[in-house]
């Protein structure tokens, strides 16, 4: 389980019902719109952090997605009911890596991570701000 071995900590949990839109022809979620989860999973840990992606943008600070990987276990299909735990696994200087694992009950489907940069406007790389490490940290 990826959630186990980290080193920052703090899981968010959301849940989402699968909509139809988001399954294939064989009724499954399309693989991608496991990215589109995990962003929403890493949106919502940020707000309850107290940050969120508009916060960051009106400082300067962007982070870009550089690296995605997915691990897919088993399908979820429409109308299940999943849910996407997100957990913020590293801090370095100037980037971050959320861990994702995304389950129906006790089912596991997907095990990822995405790995952000802090960036400016002109995509230069930037050392976290302590203020925002100071919240990201925070336990």
């Amino acid at each position: 389980m990826i959630l186990q071995d980290v080193k920052v900590g703090w899981v968010n949990e959301i849940n989402i019902r699968v909509p139809y839109a988001d399954t294939d022809q064989m009724g499954m979620v399309y693989y991608a719109n496991y990215l589109v989860y995990f962003e929403r999973g890493r949106t919502e840990w940020l707000r309850e952090r107290g940050l969120s992606y508009k916060d960051l943008e009106s400082k300067g600070i962007y982070l870009p997605v550089i690296e995605a990987h997915c691990k897919y276990v088993s399908p979820a299909r429409y109308d299940d009911l999943i849910t996407v735990r997100t957990i913020l696994s590293e801090i370095s200087f100037a980037s971050i890596i959320f861990n994702y694992e995304v389950t129906a009950g006790e089912k596991a489907l997907v095990k990822g991570s995405t790995k952000h940069p802090f960036v400016n406007k002109d995509l230069r790389p930037v050392k976290i701000p302590e203020e925002i490490k100071v919240v990201l940290e925070k336990r």
